[in-house]
């Protein structure tokens, strides 16, 4: 995700550094261990700034993820993986990209919504639903891609769409962070990325894999 993840020098008002805050402690923490007092700290705001702007945690969970969705929607937007010429070039590209983002430290890495959501998926439905607009959001922008490249390649197929292939790229990269963090490996992430490299090519009859 965006990188770099850390506050910058020249610190905003106390809701952004509240939110930026809760972006890189709870990817390093989990959202039930880190508490408003290690959010306060990490924003260097007092508690009575915390409950100025938000209600409550869970209400701060939400709008961490809306500032998350906000921050990569523009990063992605500016990424290089749109520039190649055709479609399929342009997915393939994305795949790479997100592969070579997997640098550093786990919460450097690894998503706060998909974190979120993993966690609090059944005990805070507002927070899920937030991190399901960020992730789901996110897939979207690859549909177009993804079609033109099936009608580039002649693909005709009722077994998949150029949606439900979107989404499966966010099930592989959610699922290679949770690898990760298991494994304490991001290795395992990125081997998670060159299958669905392949996976990808196979589905377009397309020769050939990402070079290491």
């Amino acid at each position: 995700m965006p990188r770099p993840t850390k506050q910058s020098p020249e610190r905003g008002n106390a809701r952004d550094r509240l939110l930026e805050a809760a972006r890189d402690v709870i990817r390093a923490k989990g959202f039930a261990a880190s508490s408003v007092d290690d959010l306060c700290r990490a924003a260097d705001v007092t508690k009575g700034a915390f409950f100025h702007h938000f209600a409550s945690k869970e209400a701060l969970g939400v709008a961490a993820a809306a500032f998350w969705k906000q921050e990569t929607t523009g990063f992605f937007a500016a990424a290089p993986y749109h520039r190649p010429a055709e479609a399929l070039d342009r997915v393939l590209a994305y795949v790479a990209f997100r592969r070579a983002m997997i640098a550093g430290d786990l919460a450097e890495f690894t998503c706060l919504v998909g974190t979120m959501a993993q966690e609090v998926h059944a005990s805070a439905p507002d927070i899920r639903d937030a991190c399901g607009r960020s992730i789901l959001g996110h897939a979207a922008t690859l549909e177009a891609d993804i079609e033109q490249a099936r009608r580039d390649h002649g693909i005709e197929t009722t077994s998949w769409t150029a949606a439900s292939l979107a989404r499966h790229t966010q099930a592989v990269l959610q699922g290679g962070f949770v690898l990760a963090k298991a494994g304490n490996d991001a290795d395992l992430a990125r081997e998670s990325l060159d299958h669905l490299d392949r996976y990808i090519r196979h589905l377009f009859h397309v020769a050939g894999e990402r070079a290491p």
